[in-house]
């Protein structure tokens, strides 16, 4: 098994659009914007931001993305982290995360954000592995207003 985990480009948004569709399918609510996802949505977040591919002997099976606050400069928020159905359950996201926060300490980041949608509570233990806390005073910027707010984590990488 050949894994690695390359940095995205804007010429990978159709790829990272296609792979959140199908991470998003049969495992979160339809009504999440992952399903509707777009190559040009994810160009402008490369662009804004940046991302990564997770490759599986060369096959993409997972990625991520992230974005920097629109209020503070030293805050990321992590977006659409996936990885495919079949290849679920080995640890791969790891991977994702683990660069991501590599890269953010590189670029001197100081706090890393992301969103858990209420109905996937389940999913913030994923996360509390990498060292994420629950942060309910924090609001999600991006919220539909026909659904139940997500619940916020943070990662605290320099105090």
């Amino acid at each position: 098994m050949n894994l690695q985990v390359r940095e995205a480009s804007a010429g990978d948004a159709t790829l990272i659009a296609d792979l959140t569709r199908a991470c998003w399918a049969e495992r979160v609510a339809v009504s999440s914007r992952g399903h509707r996802e777009h190559a040009e949505q994810v160009q402008q977040d490369l662009q804004r931001g940046g991302g990564f591919i997770l490759l599986l002997d060369e096959t993409p099976v997972g990625s991520l993305r992230w974005l920097p606050s629109d209020t503070e400069t030293d805050v990321w928020e992590i977006l659409r982290m996936g990885v495919l159905p079949a290849h679920r359950g080995q640890g791969l996201s790891q991977h994702l995360m683990e660069a991501l926060i590599h890269r953010a300490h590189g670029a001197d980041i100081n706090e890393l954000r992301l969103a858990v949608r209420a109905d996937q509570t389940k999913v913030a233990d994923l996360y509390a592995v990498f060292e994420f806390e629950l942060a309910p005073e924090l609001e999600y910027a991006h919220t539909n207003p026909h659904e139940e707010p997500p619940v916020m984590m943070r990662r605290w990488l320099k105090r």
